[in-house]
């Protein structure tokens, strides 16, 4: 009994102390910012802190996901500095996306999106401030959880806050090239669906390849976008001279990529349009017989329409109407005239 009423009034203790710290600070809860500290080389999270932990020295990264006006108005408290008001993020001005100031340098950049089969840019703030990393974004994004894992596994896979923000982009980048990928595999099937002279090409067939070349197109569109505004941050970063020498080598690899990338979009710009053309064009062509064969049947019963329109006249001299033959020569000569039409268009090759 007494070893348990000693634990008891230990943990009783413990949690005094915490409410103390966190009542320091006018919060009623854990603050749940994703924090990050180097641990035998790897990139370990601290998954709940208190705000004296954010100020440690080992801590690198503090990454907010859609922070709370509690959370942004800690992370302000903490570091001694402003953070970006979101109507600031999405500022399309360079000079509004990225500068310098008394806090550091500041980059905000679109990162591709995906969920749901549905793309979009999300923007990204950056800042390094004295030595670490401070990132705000809207959304959990697939290059974070790339690159969260990499730091986790690959001991030495960064040491600064500069290389965490360098690999960040670098994933990016990467992102991007398998999604521009995945667009080229996707449309070399829809260029063998309509290029294919043995299959028939339906109505449904060549609409549903229009409606996967606009969703191609799109997704290509906010692809060369992030890549646009991704070279542009960069080519700021490099700017600022806050990067070491071999830092700035990776960072001009990168900007390599994004080069050969920008011309792979280009690229599948140029087919998606082709193919565009090509879909229209045999949409074209289908509609264009449709109206041959209304031109056909107007053709060839235009004639038959006139003989019975001569003999349904009501005038009172019409030997033929008197005739028993009359009526049976009317058939005959609407059917010949009929006949004679398509005859004569298919001997020339009109047909």
């Amino acid at each position: 009994m007494s070893c348990a009423a000693g634990q008891i009034a230990c943990s009783a203790a413990a949690c005094a102390a915490y409410n103390r710290r966190v009542c320091r600070f006018n919060l009623s809860r854990l603050i749940m910012l994703n924090a990050f500290v180097l641990s035998a080389g790897r990139l370990i999270q601290v998954p709940a802190l208190v705000p004296e932990d954010l100020s440690r020295p080992e801590v690198l990264w503090v990454d907010m996901v859609d922070p709370t006006d509690d959370e942004r108005e800690l992370v302000q408290k903490v570091f001694k500095l402003e953070l970006p008001e979101d109507e600031e993020v999405k500022d399309l001005e360079e000079s509004a996306r990225c500068y310098v100031d008394e806090n550091g340098v500041h980059m905000s950049s679109f990162f591709l999106s995906h969920s749901e089969d549905e793309y979009a840019n999300v923007t990204v703030s950056f800042l390094l401030n004295q030595g670490r990393l401070l990132t705000i974004r809207q959304d959990e994004l697939a290059v974070f959880r790339l690159f969260r894992l990499r730091a986790r596994v690959q001991p030495g896979f960064v040491a600064t806050a500069q290389e965490i923000l360098l690999a960040i982009y670098d994933a990016a980048v990467e992102y991007d090239a398998d999604v521009l990928e995945e667009i080229y595999t996707q449309l070399d099937g829809v260029s063998r669906r309509v290029l294919d002279r043995s299959a028939e090409m339906t109505d449904e067939i060549m609409g549903q390849a229009l409606a996967e070349l606009a969703g191609h197109e799109d997704i290509n569109g906010k692809v060369r976008l992030d890549l646009m505004d991704t070279r542009r941050a960069l080519s700021f970063l490099l700017r600022s001279r806050v990067l070491a020498t071999a830092q700035e080598g990776d960072l001009r690899e990168v900007l390599r990529d994004l080069e050969s990338l920008n011309n792979h979009s280009a690229f599948l710009f140029d087919k998606i349009n082709f193919l565009m053309d090509a879909v229209m064009g045999l949409i074209n062509l289908a509609q264009n017989k449709i109206i041959k064969i209304f031109s056909i049947a107007s053709v060839v019963f235009l004639p038959p329409t006139l003989v019975a329109s001569i003999y349904g006249m009501n005038f009172a001299h019409m030997p033929e109407l008197a005739e028993s033959w009359g009526y049976p020569a009317a058939l005959v000569l609407m059917v010949l005239s009929g006949i004679s039409p398509y005859w004569f268009f298919k001997r020339k090759g009109w047909l």
